[in-house]
């Protein structure tokens, strides 16, 4: 099967290091990834990144947030600005799949308006849900547009062919899911979000200071780890040393 994959960034974000790796001192700049997949069934996005706004006033999208996490997102980096350099126009992706429902991973949702939102269904619920909201720093101006949704539950075959797959890897929040992609050549690439930030995540198997679950995000760095000994390369979620050996734009990853 034939797969076209970009990996687009919007933005980076500066945070304290222990956010990411616990223990950890100083901060570290992340950059904020999407992909684009094109499936000759139709084009999907994995994530959305941040929503514009964030450009110009990003206290009003993440309130206190902002304390720690240092916006650096210039326009043209948002994702239907990313997309066009691709001349793919953002109002025609036909799937959107969210890893999970923050802010750097669906902020962009609004921008992808006719698309089919795939989530998992634990994931959508917590983001819905009061208390889940405040415990896991949801905001639902981020995701609650009106999307023809799909709620899942589990893995998910995205075109029948087993070429995209979403694969459940929850703990960091409540419904958290990678993608897992197979490609004609037979490589195996696993888009793993937040399940993974940093390749250190999983050579060390530690976790980040600040997790929903932190059983199951072991469990699923372990899942993570058994695929890479399989061979699969894993596209961490935000770690810019790994993000520094992609190509130069455009980033075609296959």
């Amino acid at each position: 099967m034939t797969l076209n994959v970009y990996a687009l960034q919007t933005g980076s974000i500066n945070m304290p290091l222990d956010a990411l790796l616990a223990g950890e001192e100083g901060r570290i700049t992340v950059p904020v990834p999407c992909y684009l997949i094109e499936h000759p069934k139709g084009s999907l996005l994995f994530d959305s990144g941040m929503h514009v706004e964030m450009q110009t006033d990003p206290r009003s999208r993440i309130g206190k947030l902002t304390d720690e996490f240092n916006i650096e997102f210039k326009q043209g980096e948002e994702v239907a600005a990313q997309l066009a350099l691709l001349n793919v126009d953002a109002e025609k992706i036909d799937i959107l799949v969210n890893s999970h429902l923050h802010y750097d991973h669906a902020g962009g949702n609004e921008a992808i308006p006719n698309a089919r939102l795939i989530v998992q269904k634990r994931e959508w619920d917590a983001g819905r849900e009061p208390d889940l909201i405040a415990s896991n720093g949801y905001q639902q101006h981020d995701y609650n547009h009106g999307h023809d949704l799909e709620l899942i539950d589990g893995e998910h075959d995205l075109f029948g062919d087993g070429s995209v797959v979403c694969i459940p890897t929850y703990g960091h929040t409540p419904g958290h899911q990678s993608l897992k992609l197979t490609l004609g050549s037979g490589r195996i690439v696993c888009l793993c979000g937040d399940a993974c930030y940093l390749r250190r995540n999983l050579d060390e198997m530690r976790l980040p200071s600040v997790v929903h679950d932190k059983v199951q995000m072991r469990e699923s760095l372990e899942r993570l780890s058994g695929l890479r000994k399989l061979g699969a390369q894993i596209f961490y979620g935000h770690d810019p040393e790994f993000w520094a050996t992609l190509p130069a734009w455009p980033r075609r990853i296959a």
